[in-house]
């Protein structure tokens, strides 16, 4: 009975090398579920032309996440805003604009808005519909980002500031301007760190 089993051996050393070659071609595709951090599994119309624009986009940038207005007293933020997403924007710092007319201070059109921001102050941060940005009606990424900040923005141009991971490192009142020296430091501290994929490697 043992010829029948010594015969049937070099089959199965055969068969072997086949199983840890399957498991690895399956192996890559497990971490791809988890590349978008779930605060930007989100998407929204782009403010120019309302065409659909996932935030997963941004996975491993630094998000300035600001609401915005154009009838405000810190409208003029839109320049200092502007100014740090062309000075950073290289080392991975995005500026996303969320206009809101919660505050009763941006009743334009999402044309108009667009015109607005570009004409007058040169935006070219990515900017998005506008949308409510607090309460029951705001949109799902502000629900997170008031979630992780441990409250909404209590007036336009109130800034969120994004990890690379995901996740709200702080948050500032519109009296924050874009210029602030705090806010700066902040911003550089978190361009500092690597994305969590390149940690992991």
């Amino acid at each position: 009975m043992k010829a029948p089993l010594l015969s049937l051996l070099p089959a199965l050393l055969a068969c072997a090398p086949l199983l840890p070659a399957t498991a690895a071609a399956q192996a890559p595709q497990a971490p791809a579920a988890n590349a978008c951090p779930a605060t930007l599994q989100h998407t929204f119309p782009r403010l120019q032309d309302e065409k659909p624009q996932s935030l997963c986009q941004y996975s491993g940038k630094v998000l300035l996440v600001v609401n915005t207005a154009s009838y405000c007293g810190f409208t003029g933020q839109y320049e200092g805003l502007e100014a740090l997403h062309a000075k950073y924007q290289g080392k991975g710092l995005v500026v996303l604009g969320f206009p809101s007319n919660d505050f009763s201070q941006e009743t334009g059109s999402n044309q108009q808005i667009a015109a607005f921001c570009e004409n007058t102050y040169g935006v070219r941060f990515p900017m998005f519909s506008k949308s409510s940005v607090k309460g029951p009606q705001a949109n799902a990424f502000y629900q997170q980002l008031a979630q992780q900040a441990g409250g909404p923005p209590r007036w336009n141009f109130h800034k969120y500031l994004v990890g690379r991971d995901g996740r709200v490192v702080d948050s500032y009142t519109s009296l924050t301007a874009p210029d602030s020296r705090a806010l700066v430091r902040a911003i550089e501290e978190q361009l500092a760190l690597r994305a969590p994929q390149a940690q992991a490697r």
